[in-house]
């Protein structure tokens, strides 16, 4: 069975590995110091890399400010919940903001606008 992990810890993440692609993809540069045109391909594939991260940090820093603020009943700290069900950010307590899906095993799939 999968592992769930807080929806805001995962998008960073995935921002942070955006900036460790990029700077490899940089790197890969050093290979190829003979022939100008793929160290510039691979200085501007790691450079959009980056920037794509800071784009990703931005939109989660604004989406973690919109997200409900809730105390986790199992270790009482705060935690900030998107969407209908998420995990705690702390503990890994499924938690949910729908009286409907109290006491109903964690599925991300509640989430989801078809259901």
């Amino acid at each position: 069975m999968k592992k769930y992990k807080n929806k805001i810890n995962r998008i960073r993440s995935f921002a942070l590995s955006l900036i460790f692609i990029g700077f490899v993809i940089m790197y890969g540069a050093i290979f190829f110091r003979e022939n100008q045109i793929l160290v510039i391909l691979f200085m501007s594939l790691g450079l959009i890399c980056i920037i794509g991260s800071t784009a990703v940090y931005g939109w989660i820093g604004l989406l973690s400010t919109r997200a409900v603020q809730v105390v986790c009943p199992n270790c009482q700290r705060h935690t900030k919940v998107l969407g209908r069900v998420d995990m705690c950010m702390y503990c890994n307590e499924p938690l949910t903001l729908d009286p409907a899906l109290e006491g109903k095993e964690f599925s991300e799939s509640y989430n989801s606008k078809r259901n």
